[in-house]
């Protein structure tokens, strides 16, 4: 019987075939983000290729965030941490006046969202140096929040998947799960029993626990390899894809996605790309959602024609994931298997 091949199966034998002309030795897998003198002194040529803990920072930007997204790099650039900045309004001199924009990598196109930057830039084969990738918005208060201490606590306890607390007092908190918990140091789930979702200790996935939301996460190396696969070429705003980054998570959802609640950040919800408006009113979250109204003046129709788009592709990547599930034979629900592990330890108890 003829066995179906998946396509990444596919993709490699094509690359290999495609590489084969070529001696094996001279093959480079990976590059970096790396900025790279003309020159070199001698004495000076082995600190070039030092990789040790390296952690890399992603932000799309506007010219009017620039003193938002400062503070924020400043906070990270003392920690090893290689800069790069999406520029979506096509501004990038604005930011030469900065004493860190030479070290910092800048890519300019118009318009373009975090998620559509990150699928063409940031490759896996190109970040496969760093230990972990920060894919921040740039409208994130960092006054309480230290990345060397951060990065202490994912590591130690084995977060692949993580994002800082949100203070309770953020313009926007979309889930309950995202809130910090002021006596805590992390935490991988919610408890609320209000509301339609009901979070509990039997709750087994999103947004319960094993979620994180997309304004500030952060990635292991292993789990960014499988999130980028994640990300949709088409499909630029990245709705709903925070559901599904568990199955990114390189084991069990629960214990491997956390939040950090002693660095915590402020999210400001500044609708920047596509204009934006004066907040009238917030609704706090219950357990998994919020509304955030706002009054918009000429930049209403365009929010609008990007909500209805958002809303459109949240449909699409439904409907594809579905179907990939469906044709894909060999692919094994990974978290039904552990929810049967658990049940049945407790009937042994």
């Amino acid at each position: 019987m003829e066995t179906k091949m998946h396509p990444f199966d596919s993709e490699f034998r094509v690359a290999s075939r495609e590489l084969s002309g070529l001696p094996r030795g001279i093959i480079q897998a990976r590059s970096d983000l790396e900025l790279r003198p003309l020159w070199l002194r001698s004495s000076s040529r082995s600190k070039v290729n030092n990789y040790s803990r390296r952690n890399l920072l992603a932000v799309p930007v506007g010219i009017e965030q620039k003193l938002n997204v400062d503070d924020m790099v400043q906070k990270f650039l003392p920690e090893n941490f290689t800069i790069i900045l999406f520029h979506y309004d096509g501004n990038v001199d604005g930011w030469l006046d900065l004493e860190w924009s030479n070290e910092a990598i800048h890519i300019v196109a118009q318009n373009q969202t975090k998620w559509w930057f990150a699928k063409r830039f940031l490759h896996p084969d190109v970040v496969s140096i760093y230990d972990y990738v920060f894919l921040w918005d740039e409208d994130l208060g960092v006054e309480n929040f230290d990345p060397g201490r951060y990065i202490k606590i994912v590591r130690r306890e084995g977060l692949e998947i993580s994002q800082p607390a949100l203070d309770p007092n953020s313009t926007e908190i979309h889930h309950r799960i995202t809130i910090r918990a002021r006596t805590k140091k992390f935490h991988r789930r919610v408890y609320d029993l209000r509301g339609s979702t009901k979070c509990s200790d039997s709750s087994e996935g999103p947004p319960c626990t094993g979620f994180v939301e997309g304004m500030a996460p952060v990635f292991s190396r292993s789990a960014w390899r499988c999130t980028w696969h994640l990300i949709q070429n088409d499909l630029v705003h990245g709705w709903g894809m925070d559901m599904k980054l568990g199955y990114c998570a390189q084991g069990d959802r629960t214990r491997r996605v956390g939040v950090v609640d002693s660095e915590y950040i402020v999210h400001k919800g500044i609708q920047s790309l596509g204009g934006g408006g004066a907040i009238s009113s917030v609704k706090k979250a219950s357990n998994s959602e919020v509304v955030t109204k706002r009054h918009v003046g000429g930049a209403g129709d365009m929010r609008t024609e990007i909500r209805r788009q958002s809303t459109w592709e949240l449909q699409i990547f439904k409907e594809r994931w579905n179907r990939a599930v469906e044709e894909d034979k060999n692919w094994v629900e990974p978290f039904k298997s552990i929810q049967r592990l658990r049940k049945r330890k407790h009937s042994h108890h």
